[in-house]
C-alpha cells in the first residue's frame, strides 16, 4: 500500500479501497443506460425542443457524459489500486463523487427542463438553431412530423411576429429601402426566413389538418401587434387554399352556432384570418383563390369561400371604408365565375335542383343578398352617385357598382340556358331574378341602388345592338323577355323592374324586325324555348304549355314595328373592327 508522501509542499495520500462509494462507474453505466433509453425513444416533439434549445444540448451532453464517465472509471481504478492523490482538507473522496454525480444529474435535469418543463421558444439566443431544425423538418416533409412541429410552432408565434420586419423596413422586398431603412438584425432575418419557410404547402396542409390553432395564433398575433406588413403573404394564401380544399377544415366547421355549437358561433380561426379588413388588405393574398383549384370547386367549397369574403366585407363596411379595396374586388371577380358553366345545362332534359351547378348559383345569389343586407345595416352614404353621367373621370367604382357588376355577370351566365322551357324558367327566374328583383326583395336604399345599376348594365348591352348586333346583347335580351314577360306587370311587386321592362319592350318593338332582317341568327338568340317570331305577322309569340283544365295551349302575342330600311338603320353604325 502506498504511504503518505510530501512533494513540493503538497501531501499525497492513498485512496482507501474500503471507503464508502455512492457514485462509481457501475452507477454511471446504470444511469447512462436509462438516459440513452429515454433519449432514443423521444418523439418528434421532444427532439424538436432539444434541437431548438439555446445551448447545443447534444454536444454538451456528450462532453459531460464522456468526462464524467472517464473520471468515474479512473476514480474506481485509483481507489482499487490505492494510488496517491493530493490531500486537500476541504475536498474529500465523498465530495469528489458528489461533484461527478451532480454534474451527471444536472445534465439530465437540463434535458428534462428543455424537453418537458420549460421548452425554449424562438428568441435571439436560439434563432439560428430554431430556423435550422424547422428547415430540416419541412424539407423532410414527413406528414407525421410536420403535424407535430406545426403544433409546436404555436408557442413561438408571438416572438416570431414580434421579431419579423414590418413591410415599411423590409429590405428584401423593397429594393429602394436600403437607403432609407436600417439593415435587419440577425434575429429579424431568421424570423423573416421562418415566415417564408412555413409557407411550404405541405406544412400549411399539416397546419390545416392537425393544428389550426397555429394559424389562429399567427393572424391573431398580427392583429394584436398591428404588424400587417410582415412576410406572410404566401403563408396566408396557402393556408386559405388548403383549408378550402380540405372539407374537414375550420372553414367548414366554423359556420353557425346551430350547426357547430360554440365554435360555430365564435369562429375563432376564421375571425382571426378574415374579420380584420385592414390586415387582409395589407396582406393582399388572403382571398386570392388558386385558379386551378377554383375551377374545380363544388357548391360547398364556394359557400365556404363566400363566408370568408363576407367576414372581410362586413368589417370593411362597418368601419366606414369607402376607398377602393383590391382584395374585395378581386374576390368578387372570383365569385362571379362560380356559375360560369351554367351553359352546360342548355338543352339538358334531366337536370334537377340537386346538380352542383344549381347549388353554386344558389350560393352566389345568397352571397349577394347577404352583402346587400350588410350595406343596408350601415346605410347608404349621402354622396352616393346614382347616375353614371354625373361621375367625373377621377371617380372609381364603388362597392355598390361592383356588386351590380357581379349580378350582371351571373345573369349573363344564366342567360346561356335557353331550353328546355321549365329549366330555363327555373334558373333564370326562380333562382336568380325572383330572388333579387320584384316581390320586395333587396328593397332598401342599398338594394335599390344596386338593382338600378344592374338595370342600366342590362339595358346598355341591349341598346348596343342598335349599332352592332351581337350574341351577348341577344342573350341579355332573351333573359329580360323571359323573366319579365311580353306584357307589363301591374302589381306593386314589379316596381323595381318596371322601368327596365318598359324600356326593353319599347326597344324590342322598335328594333326586332330590323334585327331579324339584318341577322336572323342573332334575332333567334334573343328568344328562349317557348318563344318564336312570326315574321309574316311581325309578332313574337310566347306559348305556354297546356295546364290542368285547359284544352289548348295559351299564347301571348307581342307586336313588332315594321323594320326601317337597312341602310337607314345602319347609318352611323360603329364598325367593331375599327375599335
Amino acid at each position: 500500500m502506498a504511504m503518505e508522501q510530501l512533494a513540493i509542499r503538497v501531501w499525497f495520500v492513498p485512496l482507501e479501497a474500503s471507503a464508502s462509494k455512492f457514485f462509481g462507474f457501475s452507477e454511471f453505466l446504470a444511469g447512462l443506460a436509462l438516459m440513452v433509453l429515454a433519449w432514443t425513444i423521444a418523439d418528434t416533439r421532444y427532439r424538436f425542443r432539444i434541437g431548438s434549445a439555446p445551448i447545443p444540448l447534444y454536444r454538451s451532453t456528450f462532453g459531460v457524459v464522456t468526462v464524467v464517465g472517464t473520471l468515474t472509471l479512473l476514480t474506481d481504478l485509483w481507489r482499487v489500486q490505492g494510488w496517491l492523490v493530493p490531500k486537500v482538507g476541504f475536498f474529500t473522496q465523498a465530495s469528489w463523487q458528489a461533484l461527478l454525480a451532480g454534474a451527471y444529474f444536472l445534465t439530465f435535469l437540463i434535458w428534462v427542463a428543455f424537453a418537458f418543463i420549460n421548452p425554449a421558444t424562438f428568441s435571439k439566443w436560439n434563432a439560428k438553431r430554431f430556423a435550422q431544425i424547422l428547415f430540416g423538418v419541412i424539407v423532410k416533409g414527413s406528414p407525421t412530423e410536420l403535424a407535430v412541429v406545426a403544433d409546436e410552432l404555436r408557442r413561438s408565434v408571438k416572438a416570431i411576429v414580434s421579431c419579423a420586419t414590418d413591410k415599411p423596413t423590409f429590405t428584401r422586398f423593397l429594393p429602394n429601402a436600403a437607403t432609407t431603412s436600417k439593415e435587419p438584425s440577425m434575429v429579424e432575418r431568421y424570423a423573416n426566413d421562418i415566415l417564408s419557410l412555413i409557407a411550404d404547402k405541405r406544412f400549411c396542409r399539416a397546419i390545416v389538418e392537425s393544428s389550426p390553432g397555429t394559424a389562429w395564433a399567427f393572424f391573431g398575433e398580427m392583429g394584436e401587434q398591428k404588424k400587417y406588413g410582415i412576410q406572410i403573404q404566401t403563408f396566408a394564401n396557402n393556408i386559405v387554399n388548403e383549408a378550402l380544399e380540405n372539407k374537414d377544415s375550420f372553414l367548414y366547421h366554423e359556420t353557425a352556432g346551430y350547426e357547430s355549437g360554440l365554435i360555430g358561433s365564435y369562429k375563432p380561426v376564421c375571425q382571426a384570418i378574415f374579420s380584420n379588413y385592414e390586415m387582409v388588405e395589407a396582406i393582399e393574398t388572403v382571398l386570392d383563390a388558386d385558379f386551378t383549384n377554383r375551377s374545380q370547386w363544388d357548391g360547398e367549397q364556394w359557400e365556404a369561400y363566400c363566408r370568408a369574403v363576407l367576414m372581410t366585407f362586413r368589417d370593411y363596411i362597418e368601419k366606414g371604408n369607402n376607398g377602393h379595396s383590391y382584395v374585395l374586388y378581386r374576390a368578387l371577380d372570383n365569385i362571379k365565375d362560380a356559375p360560369s358553366d351554367l351553359y352546360k345545362l342548355n338543352g339538358v332534359v334531366s337536370s334537377n335542383w340537386g346538380d352542383d351547378v344549381w347549388e353554386r348559383l344558389r350560393v352566389v345569389v345568397k352571397f349577394i343578398k347577404d352583402a346587400v343586407e350588410i350595406l343596408e345595416k350601415k346605410g347608404v352614404p349621402p354622396d352616393l352617385i346614382r347616375r353614371n353621367g354625373r361621375r367625373s373621370p377621377q371617380d372609381v367604382k364603388n362597392i355598390y357598382e361592383y356588386l351590380a357588376d357581379l349580378i350582371y355577370k351571373v345573369i349573363l351566365h344564366a342567360s346561356a340556358v335557353k331550353s328546355p322551357r321549365d329549366l330555363c324558367w327555373s334558373i333564370q327566374h326562380l333562382m336568380l331574378w325572383g330572388d333579387l328583383f320584384n316581390f320586395d326583395n333587396l328593397n332598401g336604399q342599398a338594394g335599390n341602388f344596386v338593382k338600378y345599376k344592374v338595370c342600366r348594365l342590362l339595358y346598355k348591352d341591349v341598346v348596343k345592338m342598335d349599332r352592332f348586333p351581337n350574341y351577348q346583347g341577344a342573350r341579355i335580351l332573351s333573359f329580360c323577355l323571359n323573366v319579365m314577360g311580353l306584357e307589363r306587370g301591374q302589381g306593386d311587386y314589379y316596381n323595381d323592374s318596371r322601368a327596365l321592362h318598359k324600356a326593353i319592350l319599347i326597344w324590342t318593338k322598335k328594333n326586332f324586325a330590323w334585327l331579324h332582317n339584318y341577322d336572323s341568327r342573332v334575332a333567334e338568340a334573343c328568344l328562349v324555348d317557348g318563344m318564336t317570331y312570326d315574321a309574316a305577322s311581325r309578332r313574337i309569340v310566347r306559348t305556354y304549355p297546356v295546364g290542368l283544365g285547359q284544352r289548348v295551349a295559351e299564347n301571348i302575342y307581342f307586336s313588332i314595328a315594321p323594320a326601317p330600311p337597312t341602310s337607314e338603320k345602319l347609318e352611323g353604325q360603329i364598325d367593331p373592327a375599327s375599335k
